[in-house]
């Protein structure tokens, strides 16, 4: 497994925090403002699977594009960045050794917390 950044989500994160989509909710709210599997679906059948992972700061280039496999690390509900999401990836990416996640994350909160 050979996850690494997701360039394009980085790039989208730091526009969502730009244009001010963002939920500042606290470190343990992920569990219940994360999208559950029928909304990562429509989102999917509706948007693709491109624009899907432009949610996911995680990318596996060995997994098919076509899949959700292909994607980690999500930091949002498909409208706005979630801070606890954010919180919670550079807590997990360090914990796994993905170090540039970890540092992509922390590094959109320091945007986030910038205000």
């Amino acid at each position: 497994m050979t996850i690494k950044t997701n360039n394009a989500a980085l790039g989208h994160a730091r526009q969502l925090i730009r244009d001010a989509r963002v939920a500042r909710d606290t470190r343990d709210d992920w569990s219940e403002h994360a999208p559950d599997t029928d909304q990562e679906n429509a989102f999917i059948d509706k948007h693709g699977y491109a624009e899907y992972g432009k949610w996911h700061l995680g990318e596996d280039s060995e997994k098919s594009n076509d899949t959700k496999g292909r994607y980690s690390f999500p930091f949002g509900d498909f409208r706005r960045l979630h801070r606890c999401a954010i919180l919670a990836i550079e807590s997990r990416a360090a914990q796994y050794d993905h170090d540039d996640i970890a540092t992509a994350a922390k590094s959109l909160l320091e945007e986030l917390d910038k205000d």
